[in-house]
């Protein structure tokens, strides 16, 4: 992993630090893409590699999206993320832990975390006994900025797949437009609350059978097994689960006119935006669907840093930016002939001093 320079999805990456504690037996990977807006930014993942290479990936990726997802929600953040290699029993302790927040301390604030797969609100606050570079913690107070930032990803979500409904179906009613939804745990399964409101049709799908059971039966909701959900035939694909799910062979077999979720790095490679593209398939580029999180966790931390606490009313009027920067997204690529996620990666490129 020391030559992380040669890998494809190393992108002038300002920083790659590989953390190593054998007393708590931590072992993780710490990247930084891009500080040119602000320090790193970015959640942490908990995660079982059986090849290390590919938690080294998924750093380097996902550190590259989140600085592309908050330059492109106006955060003055960098993109960072950081990845813990569990083990094949995802062995989780208070000393690992631990070690993790004295590790994100030693960079003296060029990385700041937060929840990402497999950590939790009460892992980000054992980790902020041991660093103040940090975000995601409980909430302070009555409508102040903080918590779990779930909910305003999945918010966030909600309000890109109606934007992609506007301007693909032409509707800005949701009742009956078929979503099938990907994943439905925190995100996905916020997403689909608030779609069952509105009366969308649901189709759920999640590894996790007794979950998506009862949430179907909540909702009124239809199943269908996560190996089918790509090729259900609907109005919305909305991915909500882990990422690089959009390749040639599943391109091939969708049935739906928008991919709209909130899973990171959908595309998995650059390549696979314009062949949705040329298939006639509107794509919300994912770093800017789903930026409610980070939204929240960066208003959480800069009022705690500048000692100007911030608001879920703040984060809320930020969310509700989202679907406006979708749509100059997709009429830029339908005026150019160029695929949306190229667009919003040109756009994200010059914010951050690349383009």
């Amino acid at each position: 992993m020391t030559a992380f320079w040669t890998e494809p999805d190393f992108d002038d990456h300002e920083m790659v630090h590989v953390v190593r504690d054998r007393a708590s037996g931590l072992m993780a990977i710490i990247a930084v893409h891009s500080s040119h807006l602000g320090p790193g930014a970015g959640g942490t993942r908990f995660w079982h590699y059986p090849n290390p290479k590919d938690g080294l990936r998924d750093a380097l990726r996902l550190s590259r999206g989140m600085s592309y997802k908050n330059a492109m929600a106006g955060l003055p953040m960098g993109g960072g993320k950081a990845v813990i290699l569990a083990d094949d029993t995802r062995t989780k302790t208070p000393e690992l832990l631990a070690a993790f927040g004295d590790a994100v301390e030693g960079l003296g604030g060029r990385y700041v975390t937060a929840e990402d797969v497999g950590i939790s609100e009460a892992d980000m606050v054992a980790v902020s006994k041991r660093t103040a570079h940090v975000s995601g913690l409980p909430v302070s107070g009555e409508n102040a900025a903080g918590g779990d930032p779930g909910p305003f990803t999945s918010y966030g979500i909600y309000l890109g797949i109606k934007a992609a409904v506007q301007h693909k179906l032409g509707t800005d009613n949701m009742a009956g437009v078929h979503v099938a939804v990907q994943g439905t745990g925190s995100v996905g399964g916020g997403v689909a609350r608030l779609l069952a409101k509105d009366g969308a049709r649901l189709t759920l799908a999640d590894i996790h059978a007794d979950g998506v059971k009862a949430l179907a039966e909540e909702l009124g909701a239809e199943v269908a097994a996560p190996d089918a959900i790509l090729t259900t035939p609907c109005d919305v694909l909305s991915p909500n689960a882990l990422g690089a799910i959009l390749d040639d062979d599943s391109i091939a077999g969708l049935q739906t006119q928008i991919v709209a979720g909130g899973a990171n790095n959908q595309l998995a490679r650059a390549g696979h935006g314009k062949v949705l593209f040329e298939r006639g398939i509107l794509y919300a580029p994912d770093y800017v669907i789903n930026a409610g999180g980070i939204i929240s966790v960066a208003t959480e931390y800069l009022g705690r840093r500048d000692g100007k606490p911030g608001t879920v009313d703040d984060v809320n009027a930020l969310i509700e930016q989202i679907p406006g920067r979708l749509t100059q997204i997709w009429q830029t690529s339908d005026a150019g002939g160029t695929s949306p996620d190229i667009v919003a990666d040109r756009m994200a490129q010059e914010l951050i001093g690349r383009g």
